[in-house]
């Protein structure tokens, strides 16, 4: 009989979140199998049941301190739907433009403050030292950089929108006050500022990081899956709105609208986890994790968003797209990209929100449009900074809540999480060496995705 004996990472280190690992060495001490745990239970999607509808956009902003903005707008989308109300152009504007900046806001946040530590203090440095705060001391004029430009970005949506964090601001029909032109002209100066730094930060991480870390790269927990997003009519990534485009490995694609999702997406719930494991139904290929011959699986997130987009927008991230499928290819599969793919995030970001405030549109004092409860049901989606977002409401004919579903970011990528710290456990641990070392980069495979 083989005897096993399991290896416990408790709590991962630097996620937005909480998580463990659980990896099962066999008696000849090579990992047997590796899981991921989630602790976080899916109560949003029963207690909002009975509530009026108009009030979601403001409850299910607790599902995430971190990007709150994105289940607002994802939200206040799927509300408009249900009662079918349109905003006024200058009212989606405005949820788009606030929800472009806070995209930008949390890249910075991950890259930074969460992701650093393993590349500027390096994967097999102390814990006691390989932190923010190890990477604050190793370059400090840098650090108090990246603070600033946080805290721009924050107190930019702040004084706008009254609330960076938790936000009231969209309403069912738009959104609750217009831009003035002084907000305008200082929003633009700041993102302007916030552009500059996003520049500087792919130029640094290309230049002294990335090359570094290249063998990381190629081999720590890389696995070959499909991949979804949003692009525009154009097949230009889109964080806002558009049509999901759902990729296989070979990179053949299919567009379907939000609204028919069920469709297109099953919803798999393992024994082990919390999770739901949603996985590509339309393929008619099953569930299945495992690494060598996966079935379904696809991924969200930074890197599946670049390599379904034909193309970027706006001009300097398209430079940027250029060059990283010169050096990787469509799709790249390797998990660690997803960081390279957050910095060109990054700069498209800021680049289309200074585009949204040169548009004088976004001024007008038309912002919303009078909506009236009644039954009906509504998709909403946006891109969030860890994927596509999907909240799914019914309403009876006083608007109250009948049923609601809601496929987070994240949720898309919990399969695929557990594939890639399975991969990089097996390809570590061997003949039962496991050190300090090792471990923290098999938490790399999982902080890459920034569940």
């Amino acid at each position: 009989m083989t005897e096993t004996r399991t290896i416990k990472i408790s709590p991962i280190t630097r996620i937005e979140g909480h998580a463990s690992i659980a990896i099962e060495l066999d008696d000849a001490g090579n990992v047997a199998d590796s899981k991921v745990h989630f602790q976080s239970i899916r109560g949003f999607e029963k207690f909002v049941e009975g509530k009026p509808a108009e009030e979601l956009p403001r409850i299910v902003t607790r599902i995430c301190g971190i990007c709150p903005w994105h289940h607002h707008v994802a939200a206040n989308k799927a509300v408009d739907r249900c009662f079918g109300v349109k905003p006024p152009p200058a009212g989606q504007k405005l949820r788009e433009l606030i929800q472009t900046i806070a995209q930008a806001e949390d890249k910075l946040l991950h890259f930074f403050f969460l992701a650093a530590a393993d590349f500027v203090i390096g994967p097999d440095a102390d814990y006691a030292v390989r932190n923010v705060i190890g990477v604050a001391k190793a370059n400090p004029d840098l650090a108090k950089k990246v603070v600033q430009m946080r805290y721009k970005a924050k107190m930019m949506i702040e004084k706008f929108a009254g609330k960076a964090i938790h936000p009231v601001a969209a309403v069912t029909g738009g959104f609750a006050k217009a831009m003035t032109e002084e907000d305008r002209k200082l929003m633009l100066e700041g993102m302007r500022e916030i552009y500059d730094f996003a520049r500087f930060t792919i130029d640094f991480a290309k230049k002294d990081i990335f090359p570094k870390y290249m063998d990381a790269i190629q081999s720590l927990g890389v696995i070959n899956t499909g991949f979804i997003g949003t692009v525009d009519s154009a097949g230009a990534l889109n964080l806002y709105d558009g049509k999901i485009r759902l990729m296989k490995a070979d990179g053949s694609y299919t567009d379907f609208d939000v609204q028919d999702y069920t469709d297109y997406l099953g919803e798999h719930v393992p024994s082990w986890s919390y999770g739901k494991f949603p996985y590509a139904k339309s393929w008619k290929e099953g569930f299945s994790l495992d690494i060598d011959n996966p079935k379904g699986i696809y991924r969200s997130n930074t890197l599946a968003r670049i390599n379904v987009a034909d193309h970027m927008a706006t001009p300097a991230a398209q430079e940027e797209l250029e060059e990283f499928r010169q050096l990787f290819g469509r799709p790249a599969q390797a998990t660690l990209l997803y960081h390279y793919a957050r910095l060109i995030e990054e700069v498209y970001a800021c680049e289309h929100a200074i585009e949204m405030l040169e548009d004088p549109e976004i001024t007008d004092p038309n912002v919303r449009a009078e909506a009236e409860p009644k039954a009906g049901r509504g998709v909403g989606c946006v891109e969030a900074p860890r994927g596509t977002l999907i909240h799914d409401y019914s309403t009876d004919d006083n608007g109250l809540i009948t049923r609601a579903n809601m496929i987070v970011g994240t949720t898309h990528n919990l399969g695929p999480i557990n594939m890639s710290v399975d991969q990089a456990a097996r390809s570590l641990i061997k003949d039962g060496h496991v050190d300090e070392g090792i471990l923290n980069k098999v938490e790399m495979a999982v902080r890459a995705y920034d569940p």
